[in-house]
């Protein structure tokens, strides 16, 4: 995504940056690349495992409630 900006006419260098500088800011790029730039960490083994636990839990109570109505 590219963004120009060229100075009309009589223009001055510092409405040529303005101009620029709300044309990126409208475009949301900098907002991107900030969020993109802090990595996440992987989760490691026993966090993957936890969560494994957590979701076999939730299934096995979600498929007790399909059978029994008043649970």
């Amino acid at each position: 995504m590219a963004i120009h900006a060229h100075k009309r006419g009589e223009e001055s260098n510092d409405g040529l940056q303005q101009r620029f500088k709300r044309q990126v800011q409208k475009t949301g790029l900098l907002k991107a690349l900030r969020v993109s730039s802090v990595r996440a960490k992987k989760p490691n083994k026993r966090k993957i495992r936890q969560g494994a636990i957590k979701r076999e839990e939730y299934r096995a109570r979600n498929k007790k409630k399909q059978f029994y109505s008043n649970m």
